[in-house]
Protein backbone atom coordinates (compact mmCIF):
# COMPACT_ATOMS: atom_id res chain seq x y z
CA UNK A 1 0.00 0.00 0.00
CA UNK A 2 2.82 2.60 0.88
CA UNK A 3 4.63 1.87 -2.52
CA UNK A 4 1.43 1.97 -4.45
CA UNK A 5 0.64 5.27 -2.12
CA UNK A 6 4.18 6.60 -3.41
CA UNK A 7 3.38 6.04 -7.17
CA UNK A 8 0.38 7.86 -6.86
CA UNK A 9 2.07 10.97 -5.66
CA UNK A 10 5.09 10.64 -8.05
CA UNK A 11 2.40 10.80 -11.06
CA UNK A 12 0.60 13.89 -9.08
CA UNK A 13 3.55 15.37 -9.31
CA UNK A 14 4.34 14.72 -12.86
CA UNK A 15 1.21 15.83 -13.39
CA UNK A 16 1.58 19.10 -11.26
CA UNK A 17 5.11 20.29 -13.28
CA UNK A 18 3.58 19.82 -17.22
CA UNK A 19 -0.63 20.49 -16.58
CA UNK A 20 -2.11 23.00 -19.22
CA UNK A 21 -3.61 25.87 -18.17
CA UNK A 22 -7.25 26.88 -18.48
CA UNK A 23 -9.92 29.79 -18.13
CA UNK A 24 -10.85 30.15 -14.29
CA UNK A 25 -7.69 28.25 -13.05
CA UNK A 26 -8.46 26.45 -9.78
CA UNK A 27 -6.35 28.47 -6.52
CA UNK A 28 -4.00 26.67 -5.35
CA UNK A 29 -3.16 24.85 -8.15
CA UNK A 30 0.13 24.06 -7.63
CA UNK A 31 3.17 23.75 -10.41
CA UNK A 32 6.91 22.54 -10.39
CA UNK A 33 9.04 22.90 -13.60
CA UNK A 34 12.11 21.22 -13.88
CA UNK A 35 15.13 22.37 -16.05
CA UNK A 36 15.41 18.20 -16.34
CA UNK A 37 12.21 17.95 -18.12
CA UNK A 38 12.51 20.65 -20.91
CA UNK A 39 11.16 19.72 -23.93
CA UNK A 40 14.06 20.29 -27.21
CA UNK A 41 14.10 23.48 -29.02
CA UNK A 42 11.34 23.41 -31.92
CA UNK A 43 9.45 20.47 -30.07
CA UNK A 44 6.50 22.49 -31.03
CA UNK A 45 5.97 25.05 -33.82
CA UNK A 46 6.03 28.94 -32.75
CA UNK A 47 2.70 30.12 -32.54
CA UNK A 48 1.23 33.97 -32.50
CA UNK A 49 -1.68 33.83 -30.19
CA UNK A 50 -2.17 36.56 -28.01
CA UNK A 51 -5.32 37.36 -26.13
CA UNK A 52 -8.98 39.03 -26.47
CA UNK A 53 -9.35 41.22 -24.33
CA UNK A 54 -12.76 42.67 -23.08
CA UNK A 55 -15.28 44.66 -21.14
CA UNK A 56 -15.42 42.84 -17.46
CA UNK A 57 -18.41 41.33 -17.91
CA UNK A 58 -21.50 41.78 -15.32
CA UNK A 59 -21.12 40.11 -11.84
CA UNK A 60 -17.28 38.89 -13.02
CA UNK A 61 -14.87 38.09 -9.97
CA UNK A 62 -11.37 37.18 -9.30
CA UNK A 63 -10.92 34.04 -7.42
CA UNK A 64 -8.89 33.35 -4.60
CA UNK A 65 -8.22 31.10 -1.74
CA UNK A 66 -10.60 30.60 0.95
CA UNK A 67 -10.58 32.90 3.69
CA UNK A 68 -9.32 35.58 1.10
CA UNK A 69 -11.42 37.75 -0.97
CA UNK A 70 -10.59 40.01 -3.96
CA UNK A 71 -12.46 43.37 -4.62
CA UNK A 72 -12.05 46.77 -6.74
CA UNK A 73 -9.82 49.31 -4.57
CA UNK A 74 -9.72 51.92 -8.02
CA UNK A 75 -10.96 51.83 -11.43
CA UNK A 76 -11.39 53.91 -14.53
CA UNK A 77 -7.53 53.75 -14.66
CA UNK A 78 -5.42 54.32 -17.81
CA UNK A 79 -2.97 51.48 -18.15
CA UNK A 80 -1.84 50.94 -14.83
CA UNK A 81 1.44 49.34 -15.23
CA UNK A 82 3.55 49.92 -11.48
CA UNK A 83 3.29 50.94 -7.98
CA UNK A 84 4.67 51.47 -4.22
CA UNK A 85 2.64 52.45 -1.18
CA UNK A 86 4.08 55.63 0.93
CA UNK A 87 4.52 55.50 4.48
CA UNK A 88 1.20 57.22 5.28
CA UNK A 89 -0.68 54.08 3.03
CA UNK A 90 -1.22 56.21 -0.10
CA UNK A 91 -0.72 54.37 -3.30
CA UNK A 92 1.56 55.66 -5.92
CA UNK A 93 0.68 54.32 -9.59
CA UNK A 94 2.26 54.79 -12.91
CA UNK A 95 0.23 54.65 -15.96
CA UNK A 96 2.96 54.46 -18.67
CA UNK A 97 1.26 55.04 -21.64
CA UNK A 98 -0.09 58.29 -20.41
CA UNK A 99 3.38 59.26 -18.91
CA UNK A 100 1.92 60.22 -15.65
CA UNK A 101 1.46 59.07 -12.36
CA UNK A 102 -1.35 59.33 -10.17
CA UNK A 103 -1.77 59.38 -6.26
CA UNK A 104 -4.79 57.25 -4.79
CA UNK A 105 -5.23 57.20 -1.45
CA UNK A 106 -8.21 55.46 0.72
CA UNK A 107 -8.32 58.04 4.16
CA UNK A 108 -11.81 56.10 5.23
CA UNK A 109 -10.30 52.56 5.79
CA UNK A 110 -13.26 51.05 3.60
CA UNK A 111 -11.28 49.11 1.03
CA UNK A 112 -11.42 51.13 -1.60
CA UNK A 113 -9.95 54.65 -3.07
CA UNK A 114 -11.99 57.33 -2.45
CA UNK A 115 -8.77 59.92 -3.63
CA UNK A 116 -7.40 59.37 -6.91
CA UNK A 117 -5.44 62.79 -7.93
CA UNK A 118 -2.89 63.33 -10.80
CA UNK A 119 0.46 63.59 -9.15
CA UNK A 120 3.05 64.14 -11.83
CA UNK A 121 2.92 64.47 -15.66
CA UNK A 122 4.92 64.90 -18.63
CA UNK A 123 6.93 61.64 -17.82
CA UNK A 124 8.45 59.09 -20.37
CA UNK A 125 6.65 55.76 -19.97
CA UNK A 126 7.15 55.76 -15.89
CA UNK A 127 7.69 52.39 -14.66
CA UNK A 128 9.63 51.29 -11.24
CA UNK A 129 9.20 53.84 -8.29
CA UNK A 130 10.55 53.75 -5.12
CA UNK A 131 10.89 56.19 -1.86
CA UNK A 132 13.53 57.34 -0.21
CA UNK A 133 14.89 60.09 1.13
CA UNK A 134 12.52 62.61 0.90
CA UNK A 135 12.05 61.86 -2.96
CA UNK A 136 10.27 60.08 -5.17
CA UNK A 137 12.46 57.82 -7.74
CA UNK A 138 11.08 57.09 -10.74
CA UNK A 139 12.26 54.46 -13.64
CA UNK A 140 11.95 56.36 -17.35
CA UNK A 141 13.16 54.08 -20.01
CA UNK A 142 16.46 55.78 -20.20
CA UNK A 143 17.46 57.33 -17.37
CA UNK A 144 16.14 57.51 -13.52
CA UNK A 145 14.70 60.77 -12.12
CA UNK A 146 13.61 62.07 -8.57
CA UNK A 147 11.65 64.68 -7.36
CA UNK A 148 10.66 65.95 -4.28
CA UNK A 149 7.56 63.82 -2.63
CA UNK A 150 6.32 64.04 1.28
CA UNK A 151 3.89 61.10 2.27
CA UNK A 152 0.31 62.98 1.78
CA UNK A 153 1.29 64.98 -1.31
CA UNK A 154 -1.81 65.04 -3.57
CA UNK A 155 0.61 66.88 -6.51
CA UNK A 156 3.89 67.49 -7.27
CA UNK A 157 5.58 69.99 -9.88
CA UNK A 158 8.25 69.70 -12.51
CA UNK A 159 11.35 69.50 -13.31
CA UNK A 160 12.42 66.07 -12.37
CA UNK A 161 15.86 65.79 -11.58
CA UNK A 162 17.90 63.18 -13.44
CA UNK A 163 20.14 60.51 -10.77
CA UNK A 164 21.88 57.96 -13.47
CA UNK A 165 24.43 59.77 -16.37
CA UNK A 166 23.18 59.55 -20.02
CA UNK A 167 23.57 56.39 -21.70
CA UNK A 168 23.45 54.53 -18.40
CA UNK A 169 20.98 52.46 -19.11
CA UNK A 170 20.57 52.41 -23.37
CA UNK A 171 18.27 54.13 -25.20
CA UNK A 172 15.09 52.80 -24.18
CA UNK A 173 14.51 50.83 -27.58
CA UNK A 174 12.79 47.07 -26.87
CA UNK A 175 12.15 46.18 -23.58
CA UNK A 176 11.68 49.53 -21.71
CA UNK A 177 10.77 48.90 -18.23
CA UNK A 178 13.22 50.02 -15.78
CA UNK A 179 12.39 49.02 -12.21
CA UNK A 180 14.60 50.59 -9.49
CA UNK A 181 15.26 49.41 -6.10
CA UNK A 182 17.03 50.33 -3.41
CA UNK A 183 19.17 47.95 -0.70
CA UNK A 184 17.67 47.88 2.77
CA UNK A 185 20.53 49.89 4.08
CA UNK A 186 20.04 52.89 1.51
CA UNK A 187 23.21 53.42 -0.21
CA UNK A 188 22.94 52.15 -3.68
CA UNK A 189 19.62 50.93 -5.38
CA UNK A 190 19.72 48.86 -8.51
CA UNK A 191 18.13 48.81 -12.03
CA UNK A 192 16.63 46.27 -14.68
CA UNK A 193 17.48 47.02 -17.95
CA UNK A 194 15.81 44.57 -20.49
CA UNK A 195 17.16 43.63 -23.58
CA UNK A 196 15.96 45.21 -27.04
CA UNK A 197 15.31 41.95 -28.78
CA UNK A 198 14.35 38.17 -28.64
CA UNK A 199 17.95 37.23 -28.76
CA UNK A 200 21.22 38.78 -30.02
CA UNK A 201 24.49 39.64 -28.67
CA UNK A 202 23.86 43.31 -27.16
CA UNK A 203 26.71 44.50 -24.58
CA UNK A 204 25.40 46.01 -21.61
CA UNK A 205 23.54 47.56 -19.91
CA UNK A 206 21.30 45.47 -21.82
CA UNK A 207 19.98 42.46 -20.19
CA UNK A 208 21.50 43.23 -16.82
CA UNK A 209 21.00 44.35 -13.77
CA UNK A 210 22.64 47.58 -13.01
CA UNK A 211 24.31 48.99 -9.40
CA UNK A 212 24.62 52.47 -8.44
CA UNK A 213 25.59 54.37 -5.66
CA UNK A 214 22.80 56.34 -4.05
CA UNK A 215 24.02 59.21 -5.78
CA UNK A 216 23.92 57.81 -9.19
CA UNK A 217 27.66 57.17 -9.38
CA UNK A 218 29.43 54.27 -9.55
CA UNK A 219 27.73 52.07 -11.84
CA UNK A 220 28.61 48.90 -12.52
CA UNK A 221 26.78 45.34 -13.50
CA UNK A 222 25.71 43.71 -10.90
CA UNK A 223 23.95 40.43 -12.75
CA UNK A 224 24.07 40.00 -16.82
CA UNK A 225 22.40 37.65 -18.81
CA UNK A 226 18.61 38.41 -17.79
CA UNK A 227 16.61 39.05 -20.86
CA UNK A 228 14.10 41.05 -19.64
CA UNK A 229 14.12 40.90 -15.27
CA UNK A 230 11.12 43.24 -15.40
CA UNK A 231 10.59 42.86 -11.52
CA UNK A 232 13.27 43.52 -8.94
CA UNK A 233 13.02 43.32 -5.45
CA UNK A 234 15.11 42.67 -2.10
CA UNK A 235 13.38 39.79 -0.08
CA UNK A 236 13.25 41.29 3.77
CA UNK A 237 14.06 38.06 5.89
CA UNK A 238 17.26 37.44 3.92
CA UNK A 239 18.23 41.06 2.25
CA UNK A 240 19.15 38.93 -0.82
CA UNK A 241 17.95 40.67 -4.38
CA UNK A 242 15.47 38.77 -6.69
CA UNK A 243 14.47 38.88 -10.03
CA UNK A 244 11.14 38.00 -12.20
CA UNK A 245 12.41 37.31 -15.96
CA UNK A 246 10.90 37.67 -19.48
CA UNK A 247 13.09 34.46 -21.23
CA UNK A 248 13.18 34.16 -24.91
CA UNK A 249 10.00 32.80 -27.03
CA UNK A 250 9.82 31.21 -30.38
CA UNK A 251 11.28 27.85 -29.11
CA UNK A 252 8.09 26.14 -29.03
CA UNK A 253 5.24 26.24 -26.26
CA UNK A 254 7.67 24.60 -23.74
CA UNK A 255 10.66 26.92 -24.04
CA UNK A 256 11.73 28.75 -22.54
CA UNK A 257 10.61 28.89 -19.20
CA UNK A 258 10.65 32.35 -17.48
CA UNK A 259 11.74 32.36 -13.78
CA UNK A 260 12.35 33.94 -10.50
CA UNK A 261 16.21 34.00 -9.73
CA UNK A 262 18.28 35.14 -6.99
CA UNK A 263 20.59 37.87 -8.23
CA UNK A 264 24.54 36.68 -7.38
CA UNK A 265 26.82 39.12 -7.54
CA UNK A 266 28.68 38.69 -11.07
CA UNK A 267 26.13 36.28 -11.99
CA UNK A 268 25.55 34.84 -15.34
CA UNK A 269 21.90 33.64 -16.18
CA UNK A 270 22.22 32.58 -20.04
CA UNK A 271 20.64 35.26 -22.00
CA UNK A 272 21.22 34.79 -25.09
CA UNK A 273 23.71 31.69 -25.36
CA UNK A 274 22.00 29.32 -23.19
CA UNK A 275 18.81 28.83 -20.56
CA UNK A 276 17.78 27.42 -17.19
CA UNK A 277 21.80 25.94 -17.18
CA UNK A 278 24.07 25.08 -19.38
CA UNK A 279 20.98 24.40 -22.20
CA UNK A 280 22.46 25.98 -25.24
CA UNK A 281 20.54 28.28 -27.25
CA UNK A 282 19.93 26.76 -30.72
CA UNK A 283 21.58 30.18 -32.27
CA UNK A 284 24.26 31.38 -29.80
CA UNK A 285 24.97 28.41 -27.67
CA UNK A 286 28.39 27.98 -30.07
CA UNK A 287 29.39 31.11 -29.50
CA UNK A 288 30.38 31.21 -26.18
CA UNK A 289 30.36 27.85 -24.76
CA UNK A 290 32.48 28.64 -21.02
CA UNK A 291 29.19 31.30 -20.46
CA UNK A 292 26.92 28.25 -21.60
CA UNK A 293 28.87 26.20 -18.89
CA UNK A 294 28.45 28.98 -16.09
CA UNK A 295 24.92 29.42 -16.48
CA UNK A 296 23.38 29.75 -13.25
CA UNK A 297 19.88 27.13 -12.72
CA UNK A 298 16.89 29.95 -11.56
CA UNK A 299 15.30 29.32 -8.26
CA UNK A 300 11.74 28.64 -9.51
CA UNK A 301 10.75 28.13 -12.99
CA UNK A 302 7.81 29.69 -14.34
CA UNK A 303 5.26 27.87 -17.60
CA UNK A 304 7.25 29.44 -20.70
CA UNK A 305 5.75 32.22 -22.29
CA UNK A 306 3.65 32.93 -18.79
CA UNK A 307 5.57 36.55 -18.69
CA UNK A 308 6.51 37.10 -15.13
CA UNK A 309 5.78 40.66 -14.25
CA UNK A 310 5.38 42.08 -11.23
CA UNK A 311 6.83 40.49 -7.75
CA UNK A 312 6.29 41.72 -4.13
CA UNK A 313 7.66 39.59 -0.70
CA UNK A 314 5.08 39.82 1.88
CA UNK A 315 5.79 41.24 4.72
CA UNK A 316 3.05 42.33 6.28
CA UNK A 317 0.07 41.07 8.95
CA UNK A 318 -2.97 40.58 7.56
CA UNK A 319 -2.31 37.45 5.39
CA UNK A 320 -1.65 34.18 7.86
CA UNK A 321 1.94 33.74 9.07
CA UNK A 322 2.71 31.27 6.83
CA UNK A 323 2.72 33.55 3.81
CA UNK A 324 5.12 35.79 5.44
CA UNK A 325 8.64 36.03 3.51
CA UNK A 326 6.75 34.08 0.39
CA UNK A 327 6.38 35.96 -2.91
CA UNK A 328 3.61 36.90 -5.55
CA UNK A 329 4.20 37.02 -8.98
CA UNK A 330 1.84 38.78 -11.53
CA UNK A 331 2.21 36.46 -14.73
CA UNK A 332 0.87 38.91 -17.42
CA UNK A 333 0.01 35.97 -20.04
CA UNK A 334 0.83 34.39 -23.36
CA UNK A 335 1.33 35.53 -26.70
CA UNK A 336 3.43 33.06 -28.19
CA UNK A 337 2.02 29.80 -27.37
CA UNK A 338 -0.29 27.69 -28.58
CA UNK A 339 -1.78 26.59 -25.21
CA UNK A 340 -2.73 30.21 -23.34
CA UNK A 341 -0.91 30.36 -19.96
CA UNK A 342 -0.95 32.74 -17.65
CA UNK A 343 -2.96 35.99 -16.81
CA UNK A 344 -2.65 35.48 -12.66
CA UNK A 345 -1.17 35.62 -9.91
CA UNK A 346 0.72 33.31 -7.94
CA UNK A 347 2.39 32.63 -4.89
CA UNK A 348 5.94 31.43 -4.63
CA UNK A 349 6.43 29.87 -1.12
CA UNK A 350 9.79 29.73 0.53
CA UNK A 351 11.54 28.10 3.23
CA UNK A 352 14.61 28.28 5.44
CA UNK A 353 15.00 31.48 3.31
CA UNK A 354 14.46 29.88 -0.42
CA UNK A 355 12.38 29.50 -2.95
CA UNK A 356 11.03 25.77 -2.67
CA UNK A 357 11.22 25.48 -6.70
CA UNK A 358 7.30 25.19 -6.33
CA UNK A 359 4.31 27.89 -7.60
CA UNK A 360 0.66 28.27 -7.13
CA UNK A 361 -2.09 30.07 -8.29
CA UNK A 362 -3.32 33.03 -5.52
CA UNK A 363 -5.80 35.13 -7.90
CA UNK A 364 -7.50 33.77 -11.35
CA UNK A 365 -10.39 34.60 -13.02
CA UNK A 366 -8.74 37.31 -15.05
CA UNK A 367 -8.87 34.93 -18.16
CA UNK A 368 -12.63 33.45 -17.65
CA UNK A 369 -13.43 32.21 -21.29
CA UNK A 370 -11.68 30.39 -24.32
CA UNK A 371 -8.88 27.31 -24.35
CA UNK A 372 -6.97 27.68 -27.13
CA UNK A 373 -7.37 31.40 -27.18
CA UNK A 374 -7.69 33.54 -24.18
CA UNK A 375 -10.61 35.87 -23.21
CA UNK A 376 -9.23 38.37 -20.70
CA UNK A 377 -10.90 41.60 -19.00
CA UNK A 378 -7.85 41.84 -17.10
CA UNK A 379 -4.13 41.14 -17.30
CA UNK A 380 -2.20 41.55 -13.60
CA UNK A 381 0.98 43.61 -13.76
CA UNK A 382 2.10 45.39 -11.01
CA UNK A 383 2.13 44.34 -7.56
CA UNK A 384 2.34 45.87 -3.55
CA UNK A 385 1.69 45.21 0.18
CA UNK A 386 -0.79 48.25 1.42
CA UNK A 387 -0.24 49.64 4.99
CA UNK A 388 -2.95 47.45 6.28
CA UNK A 389 -1.08 44.34 4.81
CA UNK A 390 -3.70 43.21 1.70
CA UNK A 391 -2.29 42.51 -1.51
CA UNK A 392 -2.98 45.43 -4.29
CA UNK A 393 -2.56 44.15 -7.52
CA UNK A 394 -2.49 46.55 -10.85
CA UNK A 395 -4.61 45.60 -13.81
CA UNK A 396 -3.73 47.12 -17.44
CA UNK A 397 -5.64 45.49 -19.56
CA UNK A 398 -8.76 46.13 -17.48
CA UNK A 399 -7.88 49.57 -16.03
CA UNK A 400 -8.30 48.51 -12.23
CA UNK A 401 -6.58 48.13 -9.14
CA UNK A 402 -7.29 45.08 -7.40
CA UNK A 403 -7.47 44.41 -3.05
CA UNK A 404 -6.95 41.06 -1.87
CA UNK A 405 -7.38 41.06 1.57
CA UNK A 406 -7.89 38.51 4.48
CA UNK A 407 -10.39 37.35 6.86
CA UNK A 408 -12.96 39.92 5.77
CA UNK A 409 -10.74 42.70 6.15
Amino acid sequence: MRCLLLQTLALLVGWIGTALAEPNEPVGRQFHLRPSDLPAPFATASVANGARVVPRPAGARLNAPPGFSVALFAEGLSGPRWLTVAENGDVILAESAAGRLRVLADRDGDGRAEHNHMLLDGLERPHGLAIRGGYLYIGEPDRIVRIPYRAGDLRLRPPVEPVTPPGALGDGSGHWTRDIVFQPDGQAFYVSVGSRGNTAEEPPPRATVQRFNADGSGQRTFASGLRNAVGIAFHPPTGELYASVNERDRLGDGLVPDYLARLRDGGFYGWPYAYLGANPDPDFGAKRPDLVAGTIVPDTLFQAHSAPIGMVFYAGQQFPPEFRGDGFIALQGSWNAARPTGYKVVRVPFKDGRPTGTYENFVTGFWFEGRDRAVIFGRPAGLAVAKDGSLLIADDAGGALWRVSHGGR
